[in-house]
This record gives structure tokens, sequence and C-alpha cells, in this order.
């Protein structure tokens, strides 16, 4: 070829090179059999782009390294180049894993040994090709173009414009700002039309209390929200079923798209916010929050038994972009120090065994705080008190770590861990007390090691230090000689009594002597109850500092089944901690008596709130109700031990200061192994909340305490007892009966007795009924689980219509 015509060609060459490179670039679409391999680099590698370049979608890598990659689809034009949707999060792919495209199972991740680690789901007919079109949804399609799956309904924690969520529908938050793997919060679209957010309580899918809800449900309005529409012209609203919207934006964000890449996430802190993005090509000013959900996230209660959005001890006040910020007090420091929102940890050492062994007793000080507290961490409720009374209670009481004192003579005492912490301005200038130690040297004298249980063996080590090598040769003899003859002696069997009560119960309870107990309830002489085993009588008795107890002595008639009793209580309830469940502080055991001491409840039983002449609020009745739910199901399926308590009713759900309710008397509890799932027994429990199992020599689960709930869950919706022989009206008898006749015929106004409050909510009126009703089926395998309950009761999953309670179940119960 001249030379001439090859310098032609290379020109031709050099100018259409940028065109094809761009092409290549460019290509949208993706056949069966192409595939990409994640190669070592710090930049991510596109397998296909949309077409107008705005997003990418291929192998992205994991900050920090240049091995393990992400697929994902980000956005491409920026300079940070934004995750917007990843598929395998919690499974990370490994330099030379490989992306596929099969018509079988469409995307194909595995690892470089052929490992599977991700691959789309839900495929009914088989793929042909996929499109990546300019929404930033990647699509597969079928050989007719029909979708058959695609990003946009598999969503991670990013909506996009044009993007829509449908009833059932979620976003996850990731676990940490540039952690991929699942997080603490869910944004849940849910079947009945709410849009909710709560934490999950990990590494369980159990899903806490709603901290933000749209309220768009048949109760509230006209007709509840059938779809989340995040519009192009960056709106996001909820479509109801007679196409009005309730809009989550504010106005802000209309338009924006003309300049401003948009995107909404549910971020690892749990705050949902729409973020735009200049368009220009420099990219400045990166990403910033036009809106957000909820306004504080600190003010918001996540969950009573989690540590809230910042970690235990922590101390969360919000930033000006309305996200989180989470801070140690002051001498408490970070437990992991690469995790900002974790937990913090005392730099310091306090608790009653570490005080006792210290020679000095002004051991502390306090680090006071303004309008800080954690609300879900008190112990103790002290009114009337002064502030120093407030200070001085705390600072003799070896568990008390924080003390708040508010509303001029209100005095909260809290321990560790402290949950949900915050600065909160309403609290009008509350003092938070924080224990401190003065200095830790008191505990740290010379090196002296001392065994308790090995009194023979005490070693000086300065000793060692200032002798001769002879000496030291005979006291390590005298040493070896000592500790082989304790082991020795330890290793013997010790006979264990039938009332060595600290031998068979494995708990940190307190151990008190029966004359302490005969004065800290004045000669056992104000009875607060009366049970088929044992009276219980209130009490004040010192524990640091005075409080309030409830003190149950046993029946001495029967002394084996009191002995039962007694283990049984002491087993199931101190091994357990829970809100919901009644706090056992201690014990005492002699020959003849047995006794148990409780946390005192200083509003009494659900029995005397519910029937008495004025009925509750239905409010507090349906927090009640949440409650005593949340409750079993920690006895069911969170304990270590699984515990059937058997004798659910309102006498035996007793409510603290707040009314919060908390399950009480295990006497009757059936105790089961992790590993069991039923057992035989004797029948248990009281008349009108007995399943029909016990009556049939049935094997016994913990489908008899959901059959309870139910009759209970019946008496808070109508606040009358489930057994009333004595009234004119026959049909009205039994509750569970009656209840199943009213809601059957519509007439759940005679249910609640024309309950104002419950008729205004009569849509959860009916739900909650129908709930009790499920629980209360003759067949236990009708009935829910109590985590079903609780997902129902908070509207996480749907209540289908139940059918009718078989009625011989209710003849047995009343013979």
């Amino acid at each position: 070829m001249p030379s001439h015509f090859l310098l032609s060609f290379l020109f031709v060459l050099l100018i259409l090179l940028p065109i094809i490179t761009v092409q290549a670039q460019t290509k949208n679409t993706i056949t069966i059999g192409d595939s990409l391999t994640a190669q070592t680099g710090t930049s991510p590698t596109p397998w296909v782009v949309s077409p107008s370049s705005d997003f990418a979608f291929g192998f992205f890598p994991l900050q920090n390294t240049s091995d393990l990659f992400l697929l994902s689809i980000w956005y491409h034009k920026i300079p940070d180049k934004t995750i917007v949707w990843y598929a395998n999060g919690d499974n990370p792919a490994p330099k030379g894993s490989k992306v596929s495209l099969s018509a079988a199972d469409g995307l194909v991740l595995t690892s470089p040994n052929g490992n599977r680690l991700w691959n789309t789901e839900g495929l009914s007919v088989s793929v042909a090709h996929g499109v990546f079109n300019d929404t930033g949804n990647f699509v597969l399609q079928d050989g007719n173009s029909n979708n058959v799956w695609e990003s946009f309904k598999d969503p991670r924690d990013t909506l996009l414009p044009s993007q829509t969520m449908e009833r059932g529908e979620k976003l996850s938050s990731m676990l940490g700002e540039k952690n991929f793997k699942k997080g603490r919060f869910e944004f849940l679209f849910q079947n009945d039309g709410n849009l909710v957010m709560h934490s999950i309580n990990l590494p369980s899918e159990l899903a806490n209390e709603n901290y933000y809800q749209s309220g768009t449900v048949d109760s509230n309005t006209s007709s509840a929200g059938t779809q989340l529409v995040f519009d192009r012209s960056g709106d996001m609203f909820i479509l109801g079923e007679s196409n009005e919207k309730f809009n989550l934006s504010d106005g802000n964000s209309r338009g924006s798209t003309n300049g401003f890449y948009l995107r909404a996430t549910l971020n690892f802190d749990g705050v949902f916010t729409l973020y735009r993005h200049p368009k220009s090509s420099s990219g400045s000013g990166g990403w910033s929050a036009v809106w957000s959900h909820p306004d504080n996230i600190c003010q918001k209660n996540l969950a009573s038994a989690s540590s809230g959005v910042c970690g235990y001890n922590s101390i969360c006040t919000l930033r000006d972009d309305k996200r989180p910020n989470c801070q140690c007090p002051k001498r408490y420091s970070l437990v992991d120090p690469n995790d900002p929102y974790g937990s913090c940890k005392p730099d310091f050492i306090q608790g009653c065994a570490e005080d006792e062994l210290s020679k000095s007793k002004d051991l502390y000080d306090f680090e006071v705080l303004t309008d800080t507290d954690w609300p879900l961490s008190d112990y103790m409720y002290q009114k009337p008190f002064t502030e120093e009374e407030c200070r001085q209670s705390c600072m003799e009481d070896c568990m008390c770590s924080v003390a708040i004192f508010r509303l001029g003579d209100s005095c909260w005492k809290k321990k560790l861990p402290l949950s949900n912490g915050r600065v909160d301005t309403t609290l009008n200038g509350a003092k938070a007390f924080m224990k401190v130690r003065k200095d830790n040297s008191s505990l740290v004298g010379p090196p002296i090691i001392v065994e308790k249980s090995r009194k023979t063996l005490v070693v000086v080590g300065s000793v060692l230090l200032s002798t001769s090598a002879i000496l030291n040769i005979i006291l390590v003899g005298a040493i070896c000689f000592s500790t082989s003859f304790v082991f020795r002696y330890k290793k013997k069997p010790r006979r264990v009594g039938k009332g060595d009560t600290s031998a068979a119960v494995e708990s940190n309870l307190r151990c008190f002597t029966y004359e302490d107990l005969e004065e800290a309830t004045n000669g056992f002489d104000k009875v607060l109850g009366k049970g088929a085993f044992g009276v219980v009588y209130e009490g004040i008795i010192n524990m640091g500092s005075m409080t309030r107890v409830a003190v149950k002595k046993l029946n001495n008639f029967l002394l084996e089944e009191a002995h039962k009793e007694f283990k049984n209580e002491l087993r199931g309830i101190g091994l357990t901690h829970h809100k919901n469940l009644v706090r056992l502080l201690g014990f005492c055991e002699t020959e003849t008596e047995k006794l148990l001491v409780y946390e005192y409840m200083s509003n009494g039983t659900l029995a005397s709130l519910l029937f008495s002449e004025e009925k509750p609020s239905w409010k507090l009745r349906l927090q009640i109700a949440n409650g005593v739910a949340r409750g079993l199901v920690y006895l069911h399926e969170e304990c270590s031990t699984q515990i059937i308590h058997c004798d659910i009713k309102p006498q035996n759900i007793l409510l603290d200061d707040y009314f919060n309710p908390t399950i009480s008397d295990f006497g009757l509890a059936k105790l089961l192994n992790m590993n069991q799932s039923r057992t035989n027994t004797a029948i248990r429990g009281t008349k009108g909340y007995v399943a029909l199992e016990w009556f049939k020599n049935m094997p016994i689960t913990a489908k008899v305490d959901v059959y309870s709930y139910g009759v209970l869950l019946l008496e808070i919706v109508s606040c009358r007892r489930s057994v009333e022989l004595e009234t004119e009206n026959e049909e009205k008898a039994i509750l569970t009966e009656w209840a199943y006749d009213c809601y059957a015929e519509g007439s759940l106004d005679a249910l609640v007795e024309h309950d104002k409050e419950a008729l205004e909510d009569k849509k959860n009126l009916e739900r909650l009924v129908m709930i009790a009703l499920w629980c209360v089926q003759e067949d236990p395998g009708l009935r829910p689980s109590m985590r079903n309950v609780v997902h129902m009761l908070e509207r996480v999953v749907e209540v289908q219509v139940p059918p009718c309670p078989a009625q011989i179940s209710i003849q047995y119960s009343l013979n």
C-alpha cells in the first residue's frame, strides 16, 4: 500500500476511534451468553451504560479494596459515582468473579471457583435479553419484549424518578455508611396502604414499633394508599384508591430534574431523604438534602428492646441536614472506634461487686447534662423528690448509672445499658446526673490475687520480687501444693439438698432472709392480692435505696406443689428480661417458708383497670394489647428456655407507673427446652381462658397461650369478663361466642357497648376482633403464633376473615 494511502487510512481511523469507543461504552443491551469479569482496580467497570450515559451497570469496587466488588447500578457522569442499586451487598464478589446472562436464570453472579453468589429470582419464563434504560432501571425481557424482571421491582435502599412501589414492597437500609450489608431499618409500603418505617432487631427479622407512618389507611382517609409514586418532576406521593394524593415531598423538588439528578434513599441511620446533585459537567456541590422523614429521628423511640438510632449509652443530636449525630458521654468511649454510630462503654469500673471491693466510699462524681434523656432505660421512678434527694439516691445505689431530675419533683433512675439516648429541648432544662468514677486507681493496688472460693490461696506478687531465689523456690512450691490441694477439693462431689436453691437456679437474684422480708412488709400486714399458691404483700426494702416491692409468700399446704411453684418462678422469671415481663428481684427459702420478691407495679392489675366503672381509653387498651403480645413473643421464642405461661388472664397482667403491661405469675408455667415444641401435662389455667387441648389429652404447645391471649384481647376490646353467667341475656354469657356473633352480624357497637373512641376507630376495632377470633380457634393448627399476632396488630400482615370458633372448647372450659 502506498505510503500516502496508509497515512490517510490511519488519519481516518484516528478520527473514528473515539466514536467507536463511545459506541462501545454506550451499549445498553446484553444478550444471552454475554458476561463481565471483575478485574483488579479502583474504578468501576461498566457492563452496560444507559443511552444518556447517566447510569452504568457493572462491577463497583468496595471502598479501600480493589479485590471485592458489588454488582451495581450507579450514577455514571458525576465524580463520586453514587450507587443506587446493588445485588450482592451481603456477599461481595472477589476479584475474578463473573456475571453472565442466562436464559433460564437471568443474571447469574459466580465466584472464581464457580460458586453462585447471587442470581435474579422469580423468573417464570425464559429470558431473551437485558435492556438498560435512561431511568436507571435494568430490565430482563422475554422474546416478545415483555419485562420478566427489573431492578426497580427489586429495590435496595434507593428510589429513582419514575420508580413506584406497590403494596408489600420495601426498602432496606445499608448497615453502615460504607457497609452494604442489610441494615437495621425498613421502609415498607404495607398491604393496608400505610407507608411505615421501623427498625429491625438484627440478625433476626423482628420489626420494632413504627417510628414513621403515613396514615394512609381506610380508618383515617377516604381510601387507602395503593401505590407510592416518585414521578419524573421529582415529586413523591402516595396514590389513593380514588386517585387522591398524599404528598411526601415538600414541593421544593418540583422541576428540579431539569438541572439535577435525584435519588430518595433510606439512609443507614433510618432517615429517608430526597437528595439532588447538579447535572453540570463539573458536578460541583455534590449531593444535598431536599427533604427527609422523620423530621427528628432522635426524638423517636425506635424500640423498647433496642439501642435506638445510636448505640447503647450514646447520645443522639440532630444535624442541620436532619441526619443524626451520635456521641459518647464524657468518660465513655466507643466500643468499636471505627463505628461512630455504635455503642459506648464507660472508661471506668462500676458495679455493686466492684464498689464493695474498694476501700474508699467516696468513689463517684456526677457529670451533669442538660435536656438529655434515655427514656426507655428507667428502673425506678421517685416522686416527690428534690434535686438533692435525686442525686443522693443515685449516688447510694450501686445499680444507678444516671438519674434524671425534671418537673420540679420527679426523679427517674436508670441503669446500663442506656437506650434511645437523645438531647431533647422540650425537657425544659431537665438535668441528667451521670455517675462517673473519680479515680480507677482505687481498685488497683499491689498485685494481690484473691480467690474467695479458694481461701487457702493468697499470693502477694511483691514477695516474689523482694525475696531470695531460695525463698522464691519454696514459695512457688507451696503455691503449687496448695493449688493442687484446692483443685482436688473442688473436684469432690458435693451433695445438694432439696432446699439448696442456689444450686438449682441459674440466676443472679438476691437472696433475702425471712427476717428481712418480715421487716420490709411490716409483718406481712398489707395484702396486694391472693392466688391459688400464695398471698402477695406490699413492702419497702433497702436495695441500695429504699425500694417498693411486692412479696409473694407461697402457701405451706401442699409443700411439694409449693416447692415446684417456687422453682418454676425462679427458673422462669429469674432468667428473663423484657419490658413486658415482671422483674423478679430476689427470693427467700427456709425449711418452712418460700417467698419471692418482685418489683412493685403501682397501677395494679389489668383486671382492676378493665372491669371498673369507667372504661380506660381506647388508645391505652391498644397499648396494653400490644405490650402483652410482645411479652408472650419473648417467652415463646426469644428466651434461652422457651416458656409456656399457661395462665394468661387480666389478673396476671400488672401495670407499671406508665400503664405498661407486665406479665406476672409464672407459677403455672411449663418450661420447655429450645429443641422442644410440645409437652404433656396436667390441666393448668383458669376457666374461661383454657384451650380445648387441655381436656383432650392432646400435646400442649405455646398455642394454649395464644388461645388465652385471644380471650384476653376480647376482654380488652369489650371491657367485660370472659364469662358472665349471671347476665340476663344468655347469648352474652360467653364472650368468645358473643364476640363472633357480633362480628358475623356486623354489630360490633354492641360488643363495645357503644364506646365512642372504639367506634371512631372502627376498622381497627374490627381488625382486633378478627385477630382474637383467630386466636381462640378450637384447632391449635389454625391459631397464629404470637409473633404473627404481633405482626397483625402492627399491620405488617393483613388479617383474613376468621372461621367460627367451635363451641365445644367453651363448654369444656366451664365444667
